[in-house]
Parts: structure tokens; sequence; C-alpha cells
């Protein structure tokens, strides 16, 4: 007789490319090979001690053995606005403005399922992070792909988002800096932007997980502090799981109108309802603690970020431009497309990953996952010493290509 079909709005759906790799390098370790991954999109450091107590304490005290309140205990929402105030020039939030979830990524899906309506267009800049455009398309909404340059730093252009503006647009999504490329946008360049946005009347989503960790001197500026006239469509997300190596804690949130966070927080309380509470309290030790750890894993991935773009750009058929954020270069490898590994021509850039994977011992994620084929997405979230290895396993397989 068999079972009943699955929804249809499954078919719009792709599985997580990222998550793909992952589990093949996992099978090749699991299988005996020595396999270094660069694909995998978290810190390599453990969540500093005092947060971890935080969660204990609150364990141990009696205040995570209950419910709270579905958008989050009050004295994490207070600590988000404080918080968010003294990274974005002084523009304040509210607690009712805020709702917690589990992960920025969860933030995001309730901001499709409150925002987006069957038809709508989102206008998502690629190189994108892979749930943008999935979130759009699982709740019917039509996902707008805007090419980006490497020469032009991965950066959408007030000409191309006119262009990409229609009567059907409801939200711009942007990532500074981006997962996957590691790009920003500098305060002209956000500006620039602002004049455009002001043209329309779409809601205006910007993923600010990276925002803390940037280098060489970049000017990190919120949108919400260059163009405040924006705020009644700016919604911002962010969460603790990059800057403080917590993504298993599992914590992110929304800072926008409090309309919208009330409509979040109706979504969130016939799913999941409340994020862990122990975790809660963590992120309150987060934002609340010392800052010291925080810069002294930002030194670190600096220093990597160094090593991987220079000598990643020693290698033949690669490409990368210094990016200014985040923990990911994004190469391109249009250099080795066309070559042939044993006889078999690397047709595209998800054969240049399977070939180094396999040939190499090394993961990387194929820029096609990001909407922007001809590259890969490396991250450089581990040792120096790993990453020189990486490096000396890649150089040694393209050497072996004809």
């Amino acid at each position: 007789m068999g079972s009943p079909p699955l929804a249809k709005r499954l078919e719009a759906v792709k599985p997580s490319a990222t998550v793909a790799i992952t589990d093949r390098a996992r099978q090749l370790k699991a299988d005996g090979k020595d396999v270094i991954s660069f694909s995998v999109g978290e810190p390599d450091f453990g969540t500093p001690e005092h947060i971890q107590k935080a969660a204990i304490d609150s364990i141990v005290g009696g205040k995570a053995s209950h419910y709270t309140a579905a958008r989050g205990i009050v004295e994490l929402r207070q600590a988000i606005c404080e918080d968010s105030a003294r990274r974005r020039g002084g523009q304040r939030h509210q607690p009712n403005e805020v709702v917690v979830s589990v992960g920025a990524k969860h933030t995001l899906f309730n901001l499709a399922l409150a925002l987006y309506d069957e038809g709508d267009e989102v206008i998502v800049p690629a190189p994108y992070w892979v749930s943008y455009p999935e979130h759009a398309a699982i709740v019917g909404a039509k996902p707008v792909i805007v090419e980006t340059t490497q020469e032009g730093g991965f950066r959408l252009t007030p000409e191309a988002l006119r262009k990409a503006v229609t009567p059907k647009t409801k939200a711009l999504v942007l990532c500074t800096p981006s997962n996957p490329t590691g790009a920003a946008y500098a305060p002209e360049h956000l500006a620039e932007l602002a004049e455009v946005i002001r043209e329309g009347s779409y809601w205006v989503i910007v993923d600010e997980m990276y925002s803390e960790l940037v280098y060489g001197g970049f000017e990190q500026r919120s949108l919400l502090e260059i163009a405040p006239d924006l705020r009644e469509r700016l919604i911002i997300v962010d969460g603790v799981s990059k800057t403080y190596a917590m993504t298993g804690w599992r914590i992110g949130w929304m800072l926008g109108p409090a309309h919208v966070a009330a409509a979040c927080d109706k979504v969130q309380g016939q799913s999941t309802t409340n994020p862990t509470a122990a975790a809660q309290w963590a992120a309150v030790a987060a934002l609340t603690g010392p800052r010291e750890p925080i810069e002294a894993m930002r030194k670190q991935f600096e220093e990597r970020r160094a090593v991987i773009v220079e000598e990643m750009n020693q290698i033949p058929g690669f490409d990368c431009r210094v990016p200014e954020g985040a923990f990911y270069a994004f190469p391109s490898v249009k250099g080795l497309i066309g070559k042939k590994a044993d006889g078999v021509v690397l047709a595209d850039d998800v054969a240049v990953c399977t070939y180094l994977l396999e040939k190499a011992g090394v993961a990387l994620v194929p820029g096609t996952a990001f909407g922007a084929p001809g590259f890969l997405r490396m991250s450089y979230a581990t040792s120096v010493e790993i990453i020189r290895e990486g490096l000396r396993r890649i150089r040694e397989a393209v050497e072996a290509l004809d």
C-alpha cells in the first residue's frame, strides 16, 4: 500500500552541500583516512571557562530546570540590547524588540515564516550562505539571486540592488562579514546601499554573526548605525556561536521592530518554545563577561588569515582575495577546471573539491553550494600547523594534475 507522499514544498529545498561534504569527510575518517577539514564553519576553540561556569551554575542553582519565556529570559534580552548599543553606535533596542532562538539559523527561519508570503521575492546576493535562499523557497517565496564579483570584493552594488528590486520584493538579506567569502561592507558601501534601500519599502535583514571578527583595522559598522532612519524595517540577526566559540550551545537572536519580534515570538511559541535555559544563562555571561578571551581568539584568526591567503596564492590555479572578516577564504579555482586527474576532466568546482578530498585528504566546500561556481570555501578555524599541512597536500595534488 505504501506511505503517503511527502509535502510538495520540499521539492523546492536543496540539501545542504556543506553538510554533505562534512559527512563524506567523516566517512573517510571512519574508514581510516587522514582527513584535514577546511569545510566546517565553527571555531576550533573551546567555549571560555566563565561562560561554561555560568551554565553549570544555572543548572546547580535551579535556574535551568523549567521553561522560560518563548522569546528568552529578560536578563539575556537586556544583555543583548546593551551589547548591541555598544557595538552599533549607541542605537538602542528594548527587550520587547528581541527574540532569542535556537541559533541564528532558527532566527532566520522564524523571520521567513513571519515575513514572507507565497510569491514574494527575497533578494539574496551571491555568494550567499546556503540557507538564505532555501528559507525563502520553503515558505513559497522566490529567492532572487544577485551576482557579485571577486573584483568588486563580493559586495552587492547599489546598481545591482536597484535593478533587482520589483513590486514583489519583500526583503533583502545581507551578511557582513560574509559567510562564505569573509567579505565585509565598509561604512561607505553601506551608505551607498542605504540610498537605494530608501527608494523601496521592503524589509532589510542583516546577518551580523561575524561582526566582531574583523581584521587589519577594518572599520566594522552596522547598517543600523549608518542609516538609523531605516530602523522601522531593519532587522539585525546575531548570536554567540562564532565570536564566543559557542556553536553547540545554539543561541541566536533578532533585533528589530516590536511587531516583528512579536510575530517571531508567535511562530517560535508553536515550534521550539524557548531555547535551552542553561544556554541562555551562558549567553548572558558571554555578553557581559570579560573581553580578553574573545580578543585572543580574534588575534589567532587574524594570524591564520595571513597564512592561508599568502600560501594559498602560491598554489597554481588558486586566486584568493584577502577577506576582511569571519574565518573563511574564498579562492577562485577556475584555473584548475578543465585539468585532468588520472585522465578524468575536472569539469567544475565540485569535481575539484571531490578530487582534493579523495586524493589529498582535504575537505573543502564547492562555491556552487553558495551560488558561486568556480570557487571554494576554506575555513581557517583551525591551527596554523594544520593550515600549512592542508595547503601542502593541496599543492601536491594540484601538481599531479595534467
